[in-house]
């Protein structure tokens, strides 16, 4: 059984999906501190040819609670209006907008105000609209010691999920020991997405955008392409 594991993140870029799809369980952590400045409530759009970011906000309380314990700020009934005005204003002329935008809108109107919970509908509805049938798991539902930490956490959720193998995204190639994993009887790969590249209107290409970008941007059919379109390191 193929196992990955990550950090929630909001609309997340294509080499995520890729990861999902690439496995049979995915996990994703609940049970890990919130980071500032990080990619669990904001990514980037194309806007008028370039990057910019959008984010979710989330009320001000400690710093050092789990993102399951964090909650969407009050104002963002009011920015989420903002929020879809943007993505008019920015893709309203892309090719798939008219099939994408009504997803959107659905994920990001959602009344869930649980930022792990939020982000995990998001995930889901991307998931649903790809046909990705992989399976997502709560990391905090997998029975473990959640005190462990960084490798040794993953080594004890792949073994009591059952998984043979272990996949994570190549920017992580240090984290981790591959005779570790070999003495649990666990092979560890490592996943590098290709280079991606699609028309966006007239505009010099600008990578890595979320996965936002990729849908307004590609049929369903040619993004089930960029799925597959990776390279694993044993």
């Amino acid at each position: 059984m193929k196992l990955a594991i990550m950090q929630p993140y909001i609309f997340p870029y294509i080499g995520y999906f890729q990861l999902i799809n690439a496995v049979d369980k995915f996990v994703v952590y609940d049970n890990i501190q919130f980071t500032k400045k990080g990619w669990i409530n904001r990514n980037r759009i194309l806007a008028n040819g370039k990057d910019e970011y959008f984010t979710i906000p989330i009320k001000k309380d400690s710093d050092y609670l789990n993102v399951d314990q964090r909650k969407l700020a009050d104002t963002f009934k009011t920015e989420r209006v903002k929020l879809l005005r943007r993505l008019v204003e920015f893709y309203k002329k892309a090719l798939e907008f008219d099939s994408v935008y009504p997803l959107l809108e659905s994920v990001i109107n959602n009344d869930e105000e649980n930022l792990f919970g939020y982000i995990c509908q998001s995930l889901e509805a991307v998931n649903e609209y790809l046909d990705i049938k992989t399976e997502l798991v709560v990391s905090s539902t997998v029975p473990i010691d959640h005190q462990l930490k960084s490798q040794d956490k993953v080594v004890a959720i792949c073994r009591e999920l059952g998984a043979s193998q272990y996949i994570n995204p190549i920017g992580g190639i240090e984290l981790y020991s591959k005779e570790t994993f070999q003495q649990n009887n666990i092979e560890l790969n490592f996943m590098k997405s290709n280079s991606i590249e699609y028309p966006q209107f007239a505009n010099e290409f600008v990578p890595w955008l979320s996965i936002i970008d990729v849908l307004m941007f590609n049929s369903k059919e040619k993004t089930q392409e960029y799925l597959q379109s990776y390279y694993t390191l044993i």
